[in-house]
């Protein structure tokens, strides 16, 4: 799904009716297919940008156009339940998404609100928990006595349980060690070529966004002050460092290879791949 952001401007009434205003006519598109990213200071509205798009809020002005879906300020013919079939949505605090008393209970519990039959329903509970490297002794668990990093991924379970078109990611990667971050980022990659999702992520992890994104945008002031694929982002050093933003190690540790050593090495989106090819060439 292609998701377009036209003139959209939100803003909180706080108390006694003062208004905040967070985010100023954005314009964006979020190509089908692409994984896409929102980088930017933490006060930036990045969380917010995401909640405008499963509908979680709604814009003060303009609209978001998710194929033929219409977010406005009235939601006005919005299908919601069309909107959550399609859109997949990982919390911040995965805490947030939990109702239920165990896994099973949490995970089928829209399969359930949709009609699924009972043997797809358990199939599908088995498969989400298998594509996150969870399994089935997880079921009868209490969602809330998980371990930070089972919380993140049940969370993500049950926002693909029903192969959303669309996934949102709002910093999903926090509490995980090395191996679960190169899971994700397989898991993420394999959704993008097998499924053609379109996936939008939110992560202050840029050497782990490096390895993934497709396409980045930078908010910052409420407005989008940037975009480009992360070859032209992360690349353009002086953007990065005026918004204060830390270019990914991989591409500093190239540079310096390059200054000190003048071997010039092709883009590497993983530094492993990059000291592989130093080891090559000096070799």
């Amino acid at each position: 799904m292609e998701i377009k952001f036209e003139n959209v401007s939100f803003e909180y009434n706080k108390i006694n009716y003062i208004k905040k205003e967070v985010l100023n006519n954005i314009n964006l598109k979020f190509k089908k297919g692409q994984i896409n990213a929102i980088i930017g200071s933490p006060s930036s509205g990045k969380t917010t940008l995401l909640e405008l798009i499963d509908a979680l809020i709604s814009p003060t002005d303009g609209k978001i156009k998710i194929d033929n879906l219409i977010i406005n300020k009235n939601k006005k013919n919005l299908n919601i339940n069309d909107l959550r079939f399609n859109i997949g949505f990982v919390f911040q605090f995965p805490e947030e998404q939990f109702f239920n008393t165990s896994v099973k209970k949490e995970l089928e519990v829209e399969m359930i609100l949709n009609d699924y039959k009972l043997d797809d329903i358990n199939k599908r509970v088995s498969d989400a928990l298998k594509m996150v490297n969870l399994d089935d002794s997880y079921l009868n668990k209490n969602p809330f006595d998980l371990s930070s990093s089972e919380k993140r991924k049940l969370a993500l379970a049950q926002s693909l349980i029903l192969n959303p078109k669309v996934l949102i990611l709002d910093e999903p990667t926090i509490g995980l060690d090395y191996k679960e971050k190169k899971d994700f980022v397989k898991l993420l990659r394999l959704l993008k070529k097998r499924y053609n999702k379109t996936i939008i992520i939110s992560t202050k992890d840029i050497d782990l966004l490096h390895s993934f994104v497709d396409y980045i945008f930078i908010l910052d002031n409420k407005k989008i002050v940037a975009e480009g694929t992360k070859y032209e982002i992360f690349k353009d050093e002086k953007l990065l460092s005026q918004y204060e933003i830390n270019q990914p190690k991989v591409i500093e540790f190239a540079t310096k290879v390059l200054n000190k050593k003048n071997i010039k090495i092709g883009y590497r989106d993983d530094i492993n791949d990059l000291i592989k090819d130093i080891y090559r060439y000096v070799k």
